[in-house]
Parts: structure tokens; C-alpha cells; sequence
């Protein structure tokens, strides 16, 4: 089969390993792919995939299951389905545990679906199942017009969170409130902390979903409630940081740092199915839908990889595979 490979730093569309098929596992043609930063931070050596993953960038994918091993009840040849992958994504074809694959909402497009499992599965499992939001409660995502940040603000108007946002430039801002978030703060203006006090008032906020980390984790201290989760699932800017601690004993803050790629199967497929049972009716209604800033040929992973470095984007970047 071919796949994008890393060769000499450079992305090329060349010829790789036809992955073997296994018990539990689905076989996939793949239609379309999306990029994820991970993947960058990967092709430079930084984020090895899981023992027995692929070595193949591509964390998520949609296309037609083509065959099916041992024991598999969920998907069947024929199928149109989408995926949550450890790897092997920008590939022909790529092989992945059932569980982590579902049937796609009917009213989505193969390159719609693509951009779903990888940031709806990150969002969903650290707002509901880390962060424990409740109905109601007050959301400060950071990044909020990356892939993340937009699922994250539909699933928090879906289910009733009042959002704010964090982002780089009024554009974004603008984006982020049309798609359900209540304000935001451009970083370029400096802290967040008195544009989030302002809009939450004195009562803080309830749960933040930060990718950035060090930079922002003494202010995220500061806007947190008492009995805040701060739940960190990136680390953008840093890993080291100074701050008061007693502001967490007293507020009695939570600090839960959070991965999806190196999960068991068995967590991945519990995600899933979450998000079959509380997302998916949503995106067949069109209450929530798929943010995609661009569509690349998979052969021009490059140019892909160029755009979302730029940090201009606002959702996924998809790449498409004509068949």
C-alpha cells in the first residue's frame, strides 16, 4: 500500500507495510484523515506512538471497513465508518481495534467524518469523564478555535455550560461565539484573568481545558472555583512553572492531567461509546458539525503540516484520499 512516511524531515507520499489484520480488528480503506498537532510534534521525534502502534502519523480517519477479524460484531465490509487510531492514519489503508471505530452519522461527508473521532473523543473524555462538568457549570478553554476548542464549546452548548475562550486574534474570537461560546480574550491583550472574572464574576469558573500549560497555570489557579478542575491535556508552552500552592488547598482545586493516545483498547472503546450515545445523535441533527479550515490531498501532507504550524486555523485541517 502507500503512506505518507518521514524521510529526511521531509513528508512523503511512498510505499509502506499492508498492516496484518488480528482478532478484534477492522480492516479500513481510508478516505479521508485529519491532521492533529501531535502529529507534528511526532514527525520531529517527540511523540512516539504506543508500543505496537504504528509508526504511521494519523490519529483519526474515516473510510469503508473492507474486512473484519475474529470475533468483530460492531462494523461489517461495506460499512462507512470513522475512527480513533494510535497511528497509521495517512495510509491506504489502516488496521484498528473494533471498538474504536463507529458507523458514521448518515449526514456526514467522509472528509466531515474524518475530522471528528480524535478531537470529539479528547474533549469529551476530559470535559465529562476527567473534569466531571455538570450541567450548568462555567467551561474556560484555552486554544478554543484549535480542533479541541471548537468540539469543545459545541458539546458544552449542547449540554447547557456556559464557555469562554482564549484564542489569537478577534477572527477567532468571533468564530468561537458563533458556535456557542459566550466571550473570549485575545492573548495578545496579556492576561485572561480579569476578561474571565468579568464574565464569570465572583464565582469563577467550574472546569478549564488547557493544552498550553506552564505559562497559564498560576492565572488558571486564580479564575478557578472552589472545587475547580483544572484538567491539562497539552503542553504548548512549557513544562515548568512556579506558583501558589495554597490557592489549590483552598479552593480545593483538582489538577488532573490527561492523554487519550496511550490508553488501553478498553478505555478507547468506552469513549467511543459515549460519544455514539451522547454526540452522535447531535451531529445527525446538525447540532453539532464538523469545523474544518481546509481540505489537502493526503499526498501533500506537507503543505498540511506547513498551514497548522502557522497557527492561523480555526478547527481541523482534513486530508482526502480519492479513490
Amino acid at each position: 500500500m502507500k503512506a505518507i512516511q518521514v524521510e529526511g524531515g521531509r513528508l512523503v507520499w511512498t510505499n509502506a507495510d499492508r498492516p496484518a489484520l488480528d482478532v478484534g480488528q477492522v480492516r479500513i480503506a481510508v478516505h479521508a484523515t485529519a491532521v492533529n498537532r501531535a502529529d507534528l510534534v511526532q514527525r520531529q521525534g517527540g511523540y512516539p506512538p504506543p508500543p505496537g502502534a504504528s509508526p504511521i502519523l494519523g490519529l483519526e480517519c474515516a473510510g469503508e471497513v473492507i474486512e473484519v477479524g475474529e470475533n468483530v460484531r460492531r462494523v461489517k465490509p461495506g460499512d462507512r465508518v470513522c475512527a480513533l487510531l494510535a497511528g497509521g492514519g495517512y495510509a491506504e489503508e489502516v488496521v484498528v481495534p473494533a471498538g474504536q471505530v463507529l458507523k458514521m452519522p448518515k449526514s456526514l461527508s467522509y472528509v466531515e467524518a474524518a475530522s471528528i473521532p480524535e478531537v470529539f473523543a479528547t474533549a469529551y473524555l476530559n470535559l465529562y469523564m476527567e473534569g466531571g462538568l455538570k450541567t450548568g457549570e462555567r467551561v474556560l478553554l484555552h486554544a478554543g478555535a484549535s480542533g479541541v476548542g471548537t468540539a469543545a464549546i459545541q458539546l458544552c452548548k449542547n449540554t447547557h455550560n456556559p464557555s469562554f475562550v482564549t484564542v489569537s486574534g478577534q477572527r477567532k474570537i468571533d468564530v468561537c461565539v458563533a458556535l456557542g461560546a459566550q466571550g473570549g480574550h485575545d492573548r495578545a491583550a496579556g492576561s485572561f484573568v480579569p476578561a474571565v472574572q468579568a464574565w464569570a464574576g465572583g464565582e469563577g469558573v467550574q472546569v478549564i481545558l488547557d493544552p498550553v500549560a506552564a505559562p497559564y497555570f498560576a492565572d488558571n489557579l486564580k479564575v478557578l472555583s472552589i472545587d475547580g478542575r483544572l484538567v491539562l491535556i497539552g503542553m504548548m508552552g512549557g513544562t515548568s512553572v512556579e506558583a501558589n500552592l495554597a490557592m489549590v488547598l483552598m479552593k480545593r482545586i483538582k489538577v488532573i492531567g490527561s492523554t487519550l493516545r496511550a490508553r488501553s483498547i478498553a478505555a478507547k472503546s468506552m469513549i467511543m461509546d459515549g460519544l455514539k450515545k451522547d454526540v452522535w445523535p447531535a451531529l445527525e441533527e446538525g447540532r453539532i458539525k464538523a469545523i474544518i479550515e481546509a481540505v489537502i490531498p493526503l499526498q501533500d501532507a506537507e503543505k498540511a503540516h506547513v498551514l497548522i504550524a502557522g497557527n492561523d486555523t480555526v478547527g481541523k485541517v482534513v486530508l482526502e484520499l480519492k479513490r
